[in-house]
């Protein structure tokens, strides 16, 4: 989806106070992680919002994502993405083209749905924030600083549902004022798939080009 302390005295009770705090931030991702991992399934409907005022610009898209383990399938903005486990499938009806990369596991920067729902594990700064009251449910905010200063988000706000310790939403703050809001609409767990719901059937798409990278 972290502003520093000044006067003398106040910094040494702050520090104290700011260590229990991400004592407690820690606890709580770790409990959104612990979650996550018990689920065999897990299929989310999403909203993603990109805000720029400066640059005049607002643009709302849905989509959703179904995942099993490191597999999933992911439909946003007209394209499908399917992972199987071994071989990424991008799907784009527009162009009529589907392009086949395989995934390299040693790629700590390869992003995948699953790692979306655990990213916060690595590379940040974490301490709690605002708690919000939404349609009943009561939503955690957790504030993260990229380590990385090269990051150019400046910080994300990850909102977690303190009963079920879902991700209900993330919002990530640029460092030249754009704003990502991705929203959770609906989260589903251990739903039943078929068995081929993660391959790639190459019959579907007769007349596509099939664009091999490896």
């Amino acid at each position: 989806m972290t502003k520093k302390i000044i006067p003398m005295l106040f910094i040494l009770f702050t520090c104290m106070s700011l260590q229990a705090q991400d004592k407690n931030a820690k606890a709580l991702l770790d409990q959104v992680t612990a979650k996550v991992k018990s689920y065999n399934t897990i299929a989310i409907d999403f909203k993603y919002c990109l805000n720029n005022t400066k640059e005049n610009i607002n643009q709302e898209s849905k989509g959703n994502v179904t995942m099993k383990g490191n597999q999933y399938v992911l439909n946003f903005m007209g394209i499908t993405k399917i992972f199987d486990g071994k071989k990424t499938y991008t799907v784009v009806p527009e162009d009529e083209e589907v392009t086949i990369s395989s995934f390299n596991e040693k790629d700590d920067n390869a992003i995948t749905p699953s790692k979306m729902l655990t990213f916060f594990n690595i590379g940040y700064r974490y301490s709690m924030d605002i708690i919000q009251d939404v349609r009943g449910r009561k939503i955690q905010y957790i504030k993260l600083v990229p380590t990385n200063a090269k990051d150019q988000r400046k910080e994300i706000l990850l909102g977690i549902d303190v009963q079920t310790k879902h991700i209900y939403n993330l919002i990530e703050i640029g460092k030249k004022g754009t704003k990502t809001t991705l929203t959770v609409n609906s989260f589903k767990t251990n739903q039943p798939l078929s068995k081929n719901h993660f391959t790639f059937a190459q019959s579907k798409y007769p007349n596509y080009y099939i664009n091999k990278l490896d």
